[in-house]
């Protein structure tokens, strides 16, 4: 190979070994910044239903205001979550020391005498036909024995307007 193929040589040879390496450190750093911003599914969801969890904190619900967006036909939807409890459909006294912790939830309306009792965890519940004028939904996050967890029963109020078209 004559001296000046040898140089060109390895100018290309030299280049291409760089470009190469431009890329590859190119796609570590992308890597290694969506790596970053991903969290991971312990961070995110809580710990696997598969181990025990040591002293539990407390459950607690959070309740938000009904949506206001159907109220006018005389439609409720109420979000709700929970923490440091799952919501299934398991009853009874012999689920009280399941760990993760399970329960469901109690939901009154207007100081009747009856309850349902939701263990969907659709996160809204949703109510509809009920008269114009004020009304009130009592939430409560019982147990798989139907006792409410201490300090954990909400109560939103809300009002249906006269004319409401009922919607069902």
């Amino acid at each position: 190979m004559k001296l000046f193929e040898r140089l060109t040589y390895r100018v290309v040879c030299g280049a291409g070994l760089a470009l190469v390496s431009a890329i590859v450190l190119g796609l570590s750093s992308a890597h290694a910044r969506q790596t970053e911003s991903v969290r991971s599914a312990k961070e995110v969801r809580g710990g696997s239903p598969y181990v025990e969890i040591k002293n539990e904190p407390a459950p607690k619900l959070i309740v938000d205001s009904p949506l206001p967006d159907l109220l006018d036909r005389g439609v409720v939807w109420i979000q709700w979550r929970a923490e440091n409890v799952r919501i299934v459909p398991v009853f009874g006294k012999g689920a009280l020391n399941v760990s993760p912790r399970v329960g469901n939830l109690h939901v009154h309306v207007d100081d009747l005498p009856w309850w349902w009792a939701d263990a969907s965890d659709i996160n809204t519940i949703d109510l509809a036909g009920l008269p114009a004028g004020p009304h009130k939904v009592r939430i409560e996050l019982v147990d798989t024995n139907h006792d409410v967890f201490p300090g954990q029963s909400k109560t939103v109020t809300f009002t249906i307007p006269r004319g409401a078209a009922h919607s069902h």
